[in-house]
């Protein structure tokens, strides 16, 4: 399979740099806040009406694949970010030593677990529920382990207002979503060609926003080019070691063939889409635009890495089948 940047993560790198060159300062930084918070409501409220629950119930049949993606997302990669945070805090900014162990913390991503799974030839039904519930779950599960492991740096705030925040703009959006399914899912799922691009709009627009806040408080004079490969080796690393352990995993509970893919996808993969909005609400410092630079590059890497592997993935399979079509 040829290997290519993905157009969106360019779009990133031009919002990025179009937030550090051209920022908006001053108080059309509050306006442009108050547009994000919008923004992410309203890209909650469109998660809740695309999950549908008769779905998600019978998905959850395979309950082994289910718990091993949230063991994955919810338990392994924290521990490996706090390890990660603990080797590069004494060699990177504070800002990007507390980014490696945040994109730890977020769900995985739903649209490329389920497309390279289909890619793969694996269970396309489990990736499809099995990322939802971590996109689901996420939202309670991201703040609480934030709150837990970083409360105490000062970087983030999660106090009785930040748990009101959160309940307001990321789940009072989803929960009114899921509520208005049956007047909403039919016009949602015929404009999802348009809605899935407001999806990384929305995503440009927290990111132009995070780099026009860095800009205004000269951040990146705080970074420079042994630091940015110091944390592309960590994301690499990262990456590396998620993937070993879905591969084992997958051995040791001895899941099928077909759930061994969505777990390898869903269970090594984070989210831009649903991790950047939840990070926007939580972190309160003005290192946010250093703090997700991991986040982003993690994305990359993983687009980049998981579109080999489930070329050769599915290679095999169809090689597979083939030979047992000739031995019948």
């Amino acid at each position: 399979m040829r290997l290519r940047l993905d157009p969106f993560l360019l779009a990133l790198l031009g919002v990025a740099l179009l937030g550090t060159f051209l920022p908006v300062t001053g108080e059309g930084l509050d306006v442009l806040d108050v547009v994000v918070k919008a923004a992410v409501a309203l890209l909650f409220f469109l998660y809740g009406v695309r999950l549908s629950p008769a779905e998600t119930w019978h998905g959850l049949r395979g309950w082994r694949l289910h718990v091993a993606i949230l063991a994955m997302t919810y338990v392994a990669f924290p521990l490996m970010g706090l390890l990660a945070q603990a080797a590069t805090e004494p060699v990177l900014p504070a800002g990007l030593a507390t980014g490696v162990l945040l994109l730890t913390l977020v769900p995985s991503t739903v649209q490329s677990s389920v497309a390279f799974t289909a890619i793969a030839r694996g269970n396309v039904a489990g990736a499809v529920v099995g990322a939802s519930l971590s996109n689901l779950l996420g939202v309670a599960l991201t703040p609480l382990l934030v709150g837990l492991l970083l409360a105490g740096s000062g970087e983030v705030t999660v106090s009785g207002s930040t748990v009101l925040s959160i309940v307001l703009q990321l789940l009072v959006p989803f929960a009114l979503g899921t509520l208005s399914r049956p007047l909403t899912a039919a016009t949602v799922k015929r404009w999802h060609p348009v809605l899935s691009r407001y999806d990384r709009l929305t995503i440009l627009l927290v990111v132009y926003a995070a780099f026009s806040k860095g800009a205004e408080a000269d951040v990146w004079s705080h970074v420079d080019v042994a630091s940015a490969l110091v944390v592309v080796a960590v994301c690499a690393a990262l990456l590396a070691a998620a993937l070993g352990l879905c591969v084992l995993l997958g051995r040791a509970i001895r899941l099928a063939p077909a759930d061994r893919a969505p777990l390898l996808f869903c269970g090594s993969h984070k989210s831009l889409a649903a991790g950047l909005p939840m990070l926007s609400v939580l972190f309160a410092s003005d290192d946010f635009a250093l703090a997700v630079l991991p986040l982003m590059l993690f994305h990359q890497l993983q687009l980049v890495v998981c579109a080999w592997l489930a070329g050769r993935m599915g290679r095999r399979a169809e090689a597979a089948e083939g030979a047992e079509t000739q031995d019948a």
